[in-house]
């Protein structure tokens, strides 16, 4: 995984991109992950190429290859199991795994409607990918304000206007 530019960023910002490099590269099997805000924007990703431009520039793995995708997919899955839990009044959802053939797809949320989202490969261990997750959510959870996610919106606009050029 390449690192994204930090430069600029409060520390909290900071923070947040070590937190995910470290649950990149500490947990094997895990191949992307997104931080979505409640309204299912991508904030945050392991995924340096989220843009277009790097998305044809290298092969797909995955969701189509790009945290926009994953984020996306995090997003509708995160809406599908809240409406569920609130038909069948069973109150908040903390997870939610899907298993497949050949991968599998983790959504945790975090605080505020806000989910993290791990794309992980056949052979990762599920139990250790959600223990790592909810590290993470613990972590961060109690930084992600809303200035927080502004922060990490814009500087992913940036990013992305920049690299389009």
């Amino acid at each position: 995984m390449t690192a994204p530019s930090t430069f600029g960023l409060s520390s909290e910002a900071r923070n947040l991109h070590w937190l995910l490099t470290n649950l990149v590269e500490e947990v094997p099997g895990i191949q992307s992950v997104a931080v979505v805000s409640s309204d299912g924007l991508l904030l945050l990703s392991s995924d340096p190429g989220h843009t277009e431009q790097s998305r044809r520039a290298r092969p797909a793995k995955g969701p189509r290859g790009s945290s926009a995708d994953l984020a996306t997919i995090v997003s509708g899955i995160g809406s599908l199991t809240v409406g569920a839990a609130r038909l069948m009044e069973f109150g908040g959802v903390k997870h939610t795994m899907v298993a497949m053939d050949e991968g599998s797809l983790f959504v945790m949320s975090i605080s505020d409607g806000s989910l993290l989202g791990v794309h992980g490969s056949a052979e990762c261990d599920m139990s250790v990918v959600a223990y790592h997750m909810a590290l993470f959510v613990g972590r961060a959870g109690h930084v992600l304000t809303p200035e927080l996610r502004s922060e990490l919106r814009k500087s992913l606009e940036t990013e992305s206007t920049g690299s389009a050029r």
